[in-house]
């Protein structure tokens, strides 16, 4: 175990490398069978809540592990071994899938595993913001559109975290894929968030948000009438995140909409799929500064967009940051913790964060936005 644990000391993140060799033996399968089992392997491993180091026992021996099999098995063994699995790479050459692979080895870069923002979350070195602090959480999806549960689960589920507000932010009209609400269908959904307001009093708040798509010319989806109808509008990019082409203009119209207080998950980046939408986002942050509109940190695992070295861009630049889980179930509005984790390493203030602040703070800001800027 120690001698293994020195080998690998090469990654921080020892299960987001072992996880990362995984998608690498995916892709170099021919077999889709194959190719989906280490898929699962690599989420498997991801999704643990320990570092492998701490579930080696002696001689070695791994635990069961749920959609671990022998091959996986045998790789995650030489990786803590090693550093580096040779089985991987030689299955990589075979394939004559390298510059697909490779290509996909950089889209996986500054994402965490599970294991590794919990390890960050309880490190005390890590002076920024705190779980216990985190007073709500500001993107999830309902049944409304594309998630599962009711707005009542949410809530309770919301309550049961301890948040005292949060806000249900399903998709608008305009994608159609993530089934957008109507705004017919925004009015059924405002009647039964007030219902749940009703039954929680003053221990909870339940918002009714919207998560606009930014189309091609960064105009929204929704016309101004309809986004002033919502408490909260997140706007977002879902469409032309493989294009290699500068999109700064597209994003700076989308961020000087009056309506607009986040600019969620900016780049649309997928881990091992796409870099997302390009930008000088340096300038998108200038003017997101400026106008009080505040960066998402989304945390869902494959996304993490924006990760800790953006972030901490846009907070030198003066930005506001929100952490957000971007939940589709009850279950993963745990993703705001990966959210966390990421603005632990980039060192941001609490104070710059808007899920950090108290009700009568965040209503000032959804009100005005400028008039909550550091």
């Amino acid at each position: 175990m120690g001698a293994a644990a020195t080998k690998r000391s090469r990654y921080a993140d020892v299960n987001a490398a072992v996880g990362g060799y995984l998608r690498d033996l995916a892709f170099a399968q021919s077999s889709q069978h194959k190719m989906f089992g280490y898929k699962r392997a690599a989420a498997a491993i991801l999704a643990l809540e320990a570092p492998l180091t701490n579930l080696v026992g002696p001689g070695g021996a791994l635990p069961r592990i749920s959609g671990i099999g022998p091959g996986s098995t045998k790789v995650i063994r030489e990786i803590l071994a090693t550093g580096e699995s040779q089985i991987v790479e030689q299955a990589i050459e075979t394939s004559g899938r390298r510059a697909d692979i490779e290509r996909r080895r950089r889209l996986r870069q500054h994402f965490l595993s599970r294991a590794e923002v919990r390890r960050i979350l309880a490190d005390p070195d890590f002076a920024g913001p705190s779980l216990q602090q985190y007073r709500g959480d500001l993107q999830m999806h309902s049944e409304w559109s594309d998630g599962s549960p009711t707005v009542q689960a949410i809530a309770n589920a919301c309550i049961a975290r301890d948040y005292q507000y949060a806000a249900v932010t399903d998709h608008s009209y305009g994608l159609r894929i993530a089934g957008g609400m109507s705004m017919a269908e925004a009015t059924e959904q405002r009647s039964a968030i007030d219902r749940v307001n009703a039954h929680c009093g003053s221990r909870f708040r339940l918002f009714q948000g919207i998560e606009a798509n930014i189309d091609a010319t960064g105009q929204l989806d929704l016309a101004d009438e309809e986004a002033d109808t919502f408490d909260l509008v997140l706007a977002a990019p879902h469409s032309r995140l493989r294009k290699a082409e500068d999109q700064t203009s597209r994003m700076l119209t989308a961020v000087a909409h009056p309506a607009v207080r986040i600019l969620a998950h900016p780049r649309g980046r997928i881990t091992g799929s796409r870099a997302g939408v390009l930008a000088d986002w340096d300038a998108v942050f200038a003017l997101a500064a400026e106008r009080g509109v505040a960066v998402e940190i989304d945390g869902d695992p494959a996304r993490q967009d924006v990760d800790y070295t953006v972030a901490s861009r846009a907070s030198e630049v003066g930005c506001l940051l929100a952490l957000d889980s971007d939940a589709h179930t009850t279950d993963q509005l745990r993703y705001a913790e990966t959210a966390l984790a990421h603005a632990r390493l980039a060192g941001i203030s609490p104070d710059r964060i808007v899920n950090y602040w108290p009700l009568d703070r965040l209503l000032a800001w959804l009100s005005n936005p400028r008039s909550q800027r550091p």
